[in-house]
């Protein structure tokens, strides 16, 4: 914290104020309430009650002494000069504490007509955010790594270019079901980085494999046994042995298939988490949920498993399953009925019995023939922190307290205004779509897709929430997005967007939120969209 005091007070040595700036004597119970404030952001608070507690002493405090006008006056120059003099981080946010976002970059081309192989179909950042993944319904996996220029830069830029490109997998044929088995990429999970190489997995409906993906900028040279080419040399013109030498050479990323789990999955596998031990991770399919060893391809144990001994007897399927972030022991897994388990290993080897079972009672007056349907959890994530969980069903998120089973603690209606609508989206096949949910760099916001290329944020602090776009028309650098407003019913006004005009072929099913900064990625059909705070 004494950081931001700092730059506030102007002593550090690279922020010094300019000298027109004008800093009242008291400043110190703004500071006060500054840093409440990014203690807030970054989770330095123990819980929401002290969180609360501390913001709203200060806040008392903070009135108490703007009771004159000369105390406002003092207020305002004190808060213009730490706007004007702090980070990008705090100056992308408006006056009523909502971040401003700007498009950033856009991968794949704007054409209008789209190739089947090119759509996208998972997005995934890496760890510390410096690498982004992305797979497509053509088996191809796709690098993008940030441009180092842009993290140091001031301020921070998010700008990747492709870092490597490869096919992860190839259309196959199931001889004794005589069924084809697609090439597109389900899902895509990295795992914590243990040296120079970075590893990834990815998975299509029935293998998963394990990538290597690594640099190579030396070479060896002065080989005794071969000749530049390669080529092997006729040992009698050999006068004398040679030490190779590593030489500089033209920086080249590779990517090996390390590891290929094949043979596991009866029915089309939806997710793959990977566990916070390092060590296992587990893949869910419609029925079955697997644990699996890094190390070992041929063997993996069924940890649950929902086949009735009468198919005709089967009432749910599993939709996606994750592990917990910091706990090894626990996972969960969410339901086409709308239920999410919690499991923990420990209890028994297979986890048939869940150890909570988080269900909201369905509210009689909304009872209709596609309850069912629109109740499915198409995805469901866990906090960074590991106290909440995200599910994303047909119309809303909600946000769920991992001590509270009952009911969800927040709830946030995506597009409820297609609620009227869904006689014509079950007969287009659209209710059936699986968007995905992810959180905010630091647990405050989510983040969601919708159709006609919008997309959803929600904060959970000030409880707002914004609808944008992914398009072509905002496709120019450090343009501002603009929040869209959709009009359900009676006269619409110049601003707004008639449900009728959506356009439900573009729909924004897979996102991605940097794990520490404010950089989104937004999977619209066959283009990547990063949007970043504005700059």
């Amino acid at each position: 914290m004494e950081h931001w005091m700092d730059r506030l007070y102007g002593h550090h040595h690279n922020t010094i104020l300019p000298a027109k700036a004008k800093v009242p004597p008291d400043v110190s119970l703004i500071c006060s309430l500054v840093c409440c404030y990014f203690k807030a952001v970054f989770g330095i608070f123990e819980d929401e009650r002290e969180q609360s507690s501390a913001l709203a002493d200060q806040s008392s405090s903070l009135k108490e002494s703007t009771r004159s006008s000369d105390g406002v006056d003092r207020v305002r120059d004190i808060i213009e000069t730490f706007i004007n003099n702090c980070p990008s981080c705090l100056c992308s946010f408006t006056a009523n504490g909502e971040i401003q976002w700007c498009f950033s970059q856009v991968k794949g081309t704007l054409d209008d007509e789209i190739t089947e192989a090119d759509i996208i179909s998972c997005v995934e950042f890496n760890h510390d955010g410096d690498l982004l993944a992305t797979g497509d319904k053509g088996g191809r996996v796709v690098i993008f790594q940030r441009d180092p220029g842009s993290k140091t830069s001031v301020p921070k830029r998010g700008e990747y270019n492709v870092y490597s490109t490869f096919q992860s997998h190839e259309p196959e044929f199931d001889y004794l079901k005589s069924l084809e088995i697609e090439e597109k990429i389900n899902k895509i999970r990295w795992l914590r980085r243990k040296n120079p190489a970075h590893f990834l997995l990815s998975t299509n409906d029935k293998t998963i494999k394990l990538w290597k993906v690594s640099e190579r900028d030396k070479r060896a040279e002065g080989y005794n046994l071969k000749d530049e080419a390669g080529e092997m040399k006729d040992k009698g013109v050999l006068t004398g042995l040679r030490v190779p030498v590593l030489k500089p050479m033209e920086l080249m990323v590779e990517a090996s298939p390390r590891r290929i789990y094949a043979n596991a999955h009866t029915y089309h596998i939806n997710s793959i988490s990977v566990n916070s031990d390092a060590e296992t991770y587990l893949s869910a399919d419609d029925l079955r949920i697997n644990l699996w060893h890094l190390d070992i391809t041929d063997q993996s144990f069924n940890i649950v498993d929902i086949k009735p001994a009468n198919m005709e007897e089967l009432t749910e399927v599993i939709t996606a399953s994750e592990f917990h972030p910091t706990d090894c022991n626990h996972f969960v897994y969410s339901s086409s009925k709308g239920l999410i388990r919690l499991c923990d290993m420990r209890m028994a080897a297979l986890c048939d019995r869940h150890a909570k079972l988080f269900e909201e009672p369905e509210d009689p007056a909304n009872r209709s023939f596609f309850s069912e349907i629109i109740s499915s959890i198409s995805d469901v994530k866990f906090s960074r922190s590991g106290r909440y969980m995200l599910s994303r069903d047909y119309l809303s998120v909600k946000v769920w307290d991992l001590h509270m089973e009952t009911k969800p603690i927040e709830t946030y209606p995506v597009h409820e205004y297609l609620r009227s609508k869904l006689c014509s989206l079950y007969e287009n096949d659209c209710i059936f779509d699986k968007f995905e949910c992810c959180w905010g760099n630091n647990d405050q916001a989510v983040l969601t897709g919708s159709y006609n290329n919008f997309f959803r944020m929600f904060d959970r602090t000030s409880k707002r929430d914004v609808t944008l776009e992914a398009s072509r028309e905002i496709a120019r650098p450090k343009t501002t997005l603009k929040a869209k407003k959709i009009c359900s019913g009676g006269k619409r006004k110049k601003d707004e967007v008639s449900v009728d005009s959506l356009d439900f072929n573009k729909k924004i099913l897979h996102t991605a939120w940097h794990p520490t900064e404010n950089i989104i990625a937004v999977a619209a059909t066959n283009n990547l969209f990063i949007f970043q705070d504005k700059f």
